[in-house]
């Protein structure tokens, strides 16, 4: 995957990881195609990129629009060379306090979207025999953890779709796919988070506030994309040694997650507000 002079569309870039992402891509000489929710942003965010973009503005889940929109992000520059799946929505309640709705909510957004997008613009990468996917998933992706049962299902699943696709195109079409899996970022995601009844969560937390910078998770992605590499896990801590003990030494894994969701049901039992904690994994 080369960046300099490559047709680069990222969805959820008007903030976060998606606007660090845009920045650092255009920083290197890519021609970038901002998507997201708020069209006055992303125009502010183009208006200061060093290359050109293009603003498509849309909701995630508005799938009737889909085909419209690919085809006009793929003439806009002849092609798009990297397709980067970057917008979701995460969650912030325990499975007992979580109704359907918002489980349903959280795989249309998280899961169903960026496959929708996938699969109307491999082919045209396919009819070239060129191209890349990326695909933001997280942490959660390869481990469940309290208050986000809903969220890790749904990144998951992102795991299941996007390594199976890797394999049907990677040497048969010469198509590259990245799963990124970062920690926790210093972005509104934890504002943005969904409650249990739907409702955005409102607050921040200190795992958040205390995360990477996103600059510095946009740079690593750029430099993984650039290497071909095919998973790439950004996290740091707890986060960090997470993965590797899902397949190592679950028991540890599971032991310091349930000590973390038994703390949170007695807050819950309590009366008290149901927060994230930092989870210790000894």
């Amino acid at each position: 995957m080369h960046v300099q002079n490559a047709t680069i569309w990222i969805t959820g870039a008007s903030s976060g990881i998606g606007e660090a992402l845009a920045r650092a891509v255009a920083a290197a000489g890519a021609h970038t195609i901002l998507s997201g929710r708020r069209a006055d942003a992303l125009h502010a965010l183009a208006a200061t990129l060093p290359t050109p973009s293009l603003v498509l503005p849309f909701e995630a889940t508005d799938f009737p629009r889909l085909p419209a929109l690919v085809t006009q992000a793929w003439d806009w520059r002849g092609g798009v060379d990297l397709l980067v799946n970057n917008a979701g929505v995460s969650q912030r309640s325990l499975a007992i306090d979580t109704t359907m709705d918002v489980y349903r909510r959280l795989m249309e957004v998280d899961f169903f979207a960026p496959v929708a997008l996938t699969q109307l613009i491999v082919p045209h990468m396919i009819a070239r025999k060129s191209g890349h996917i990326a695909v933001i998933s997280s942490v959660a992706g390869k481990v469940g953890s309290p208050l986000r049962s809903g969220y890790s299902a749904a990144k998951h699943a992102l795991m299941g779709y996007y390594d199976s696709l890797r394999a049907e195109i990677e040497q048969a079409y010469g198509i590259g796919v990245t799963t990124i899996l970062p920690g926790s970022v210093r972005t509104q995601v934890a504002t943005n988070a969904l409650l249990g009844n739907g409702a955005p969560r409102g607050v921040s937390d200190d795992n958040i506030d205390n995360g990477l910078d996103p600059d510095d998770v946009a740079a690593q992605i750029v430099q993984a994309l650039q290497a071909g590499t095919r998973e790439l896990i950004i996290a740091q801590g707890a986060e960090a040694m997470a993965t590797p003990l899902r397949t190592q030494n679950p028991d540890t894994l599971f032991d310091a997650m349930a000590r973390e969701g038994a703390r949170l049901a007695a807050a819950r039992a309590a009366g008290e507000r149901v927060d994230p904690g930092r989870v210790r994994v000894e």
